[in-house]
Parts: C-alpha cells; structure tokens; sequence
C-alpha cells in the first residue's frame, strides 16, 4: 500500500511514489472556528423536518454514458436510505441528463432543476461539463456536488464556497498511473489525451510524475470531444514507438483502441484512466487488451460488504460500479449537512459540508446515514466515512483521502482489480 501526504494549503500537494499499488492520501484539514450554541434544555438538532430537494446532472447520454446507471443508482439508494430512516429529513431526487460537452443537454437541464427550487445538484460527471455550468448553479446559491469531478482545476475556482466533490483530484490518479507505467518497466511514454479540463489535467499530472520516475514522454497526441476520426493521432504515437501509451479518453476508447493494436501496438502495452476503465466484452475481439492496466478512483466495491447488492437492488441491470458509492456519498453527506445546519437552503448546506465529512468541527465517526443523522439530532457533531472512503472534506471542497485501484483487463476484455 502506498501511502500519499499532502501538506495543508490550497493550491499544493506534496505526493510521494506508489508501494504496491493504492494509493491512500491525507492532508491535514483546515478547522473553522465557529460560535457555541447558547445553551438551552432543548436538542442542539433541528426540531422540524426537512423536505430536501436534490436534482442530479449525471450522463444518460454522450462520452460517459457508461457511468450513467451506476451514478444514478448510487444516489437512488442514499435517497431510499434517508428516508427510511425517518430522522428529521426526507429526500427527493430529480434525475436529468448531462450529455457531453457537444451539446448544452446540462445547460437545459440545470435550468430545469433550478426552476423546481433544488438545494443541491450532483454532477456532472464529465469535468468539462461541469465547467459549463458551475456558474449557473453556484450562481444561483446551489450546492453542486460532483461524485466523479477529477480535474485539478476545481480546487481554486471561484465558486463561491458551493462546489464539492467526492472524487480526488487528478493529480492524485496522475502520480499512481505514472509511478504504475514507470514501474511496470517503461522508459518512454507516449499519451492519447481529450483536449477538454479532464484530459489535459490528468495527463499533466501523469507526465510529472512519469519524468519525476526517469521516463520520458515521447508522444502527446489531443483530440476534440466529437471527433470521429484518429488516424492522425494514431499514426504518430505508433511512429513515436513509446514502451507505453496512456489512453486519456472517455467512449472514444472503443474507437482508439482497436485502432492502436489494428496498427501493431500492442495492446498489453495500453494503460485505461478511470473515463474508459470499462468492460470491453462486448465491444472488442477477444484478447485485444489483454494485460492492459489502469486506474480509478474508489475502494473495491467487492470488499463493501452488502453495499454493490443492494445497488442491483435498485437496478438489477448493472454492469457498471464506477463511483456508485461517491454518488451514494454525496446525497448522504448533503443530506447530514442539511440536518446539521437545519436548513436546505443551499448556502447553509454548503457552510456543513466539512464538518459532517470530518474536516472540520472534530466529530464523531459514523458510517451510515441514520447514526449520523441520531448524533446530530442529540445535538453532536458526526465525521461520516461512507463506502467511497473517508472523504474528509478540505476548504476547498475536496476531499484529502482517497484511494486509486490499479486494474488489469483479462483475455474476455472485462477488468479486475489488482491490488
């Protein structure tokens, strides 16, 4: 297990390398001084019930699609959790679409939920769509929590206070992928990236750390999301002949990969990022990427107990199981933020958000909804941890632990965890 220390501060981490595989990161938290309660005979908790309305802008359609169903499904079962926990707070869920960033489905869909007064939006998935409507949601005094956000651009922009996100930043899969590629034993890199927030972060991230290693990036090849063709990038990453080349896409994989290993490369020498860490069963010939690494964020869900069944509860057709349980967090942790502050007003949610996840406030650890919500209407203060992890919210909305997966595709092109 390798262990990552980020030094308190907005704008820096210090990462060390990766020692088999997961990468778990911490950071000291920033710790907001707040008021005492005056002191009454009553409950510090709210005394009465909350109806929360939370929209969600998760992707029905486009590059991420994929990760729709299992997004939505995390949520449906924080929701279904909540509400039979008949604590203080019910929840309701409005589900919308955030295509991709080829189309403005997110703008209208954001301004759908605006329009039913939501406290709280979750999505998108895609950075880049996200990017596209922050300022309408923060704008309009929404908190916006991101299960699925990576790009390193979220941590100092201006939003206000009210953007979240229950994903790590991708200067962390960045350092795990690099050290990962570095120590599988090659010595030069060549990069297929999404020219879009996402893509060039995480392969900015992966390059520093791959050269930090002693390797050498020798091919660094950007398209356009919408793009339908790739013989430009692939003629000159295969020209480039690198030891290894990082697959930064979303969907375009399908087209990509073959493409590659159609042209000689080989495809055990491919490494998938957490927008294309996908089963390819059904979608490549047998073997095609056999031996092919990659990363995501998350903890195995296999190891989750009951969590991954009680997701095919709520949809019995899952394949999928990226970032159901940062979802499934982010509609917990607004929920608790909301019963802390007694409000659903998204600026009071927001002025939560730390402390129920641990950053703040020194808190008591809880890991489901209805012993946090118990503390808090006792009139304590709860550190969730849920099934993605810690979370531990810093000043910025991001969370300081997390944990990457290394993954390996097998000869079917499905995927299993390694570490």
């Amino acid at each position: 297990m390798g262990v990552f220390t980020s030094g308190s501060g907005r704008r820096s981490r210090s990462l060390s390398s990766v020692l088999g595989g997961i990468a778990v990161v911490g950071a000291s938290a920033l710790v907001l001084a707040g008021c005492a309660p005056a002191e009454s005979e009553e409950p510090a908790g709210p005394t009465e019930e909350l109806s929360l309305k939370i929209g969600t802008i998760l992707p029905q359609s486009g590059a991420l699609a994929f990760l729709g169903p299992p997004e939505e499904a995390g949520v449906a079962l924080a929701v279904q959790d909540i509400n039979e926990a008949d604590l203080g707070i019910t929840v309701e869920a409005i589900y919308r679409d955030s295509g991709d960033t080829t189309t403005d489905t997110a703008t209208v869909s954001v301004t759908d939920l605006l329009s039913q007064n939501v406290s709280a939006i979750v999505g998108a998935a895609s950075s880049g769509v996200s990017f596209t409507v922050i300022d309408q949601i923060v704008g309009a005094g929404v908190v916006q929590m991101s299960p699925a956000n990576t790009s390193p651009n979220f941590t100092t922009y201006d939003d206000n206070g009210l953007y979240w996100r229950t994903a790590p930043s991708d200067l962390l899969q960045g350092e795990v992928l690099g050290n990962l590629i570095a120590e599988d034993g090659a010595a030069t890199l060549g990069m297929l990236v999404l020219n879009d927030a996402y893509g060039t972060g995480l392969a900015a991230a992966l390059a520093a750390t791959f050269e930090a290693a002693g390797g050498e990036v020798v091919a660094e090849e950007l398209f356009n999301e919408g793009d339908t063709s790739f013989d430009a990038q692939v003629s000159a990453l295969t020209a480039a002949a690198p030891d290894a080349i990082a697959v930064i896409t979303f969907d375009q994989a399908k087209i990509v990969v073959p493409a590659l290993v159609g042209a000689g490369y080989p495809g055990s020498q491919l490494y998938f990022v957490d927008g294309n860490l996908a089963d390819y069963s059904a979608d490549f010939e047998a073997g095609l990427v056999e031996g092919a690494k990659g990363t995501l964020p998350g903890l195995d869900i296999a190891t989750l107990g009951n969590f991954q069944d009680r997701l095919l509860e709520v949809d019995p057709n899952l394949t999928e199981f990226s970032y159901a349980a940062e979802s499934y967090d982010a509609v917990v942790l607004i929920a608790l933020a909301a019963l802390a502050a007694g409000s659903t007003e998204g600026v009071d949610i927001a002025s939560k958000l730390q402390e129920v996840s641990g950053g703040s406030g020194d808190g008591e650890k809880c890991t489901d909804f209805a012993s946090c919500a118990q503390i808090i209407l006792d009139g304590g203060v709860v550190d969730y941890d849920g099934p993605s992890g810690p979370i531990t919210f810093d000043e910025n909305g991001d969370p300081t632990e997390a944990t990457i997966g290394i993954f390996q595709y097998n000869a079917d092109n499905t995927f299993s965890r390694i570490n």
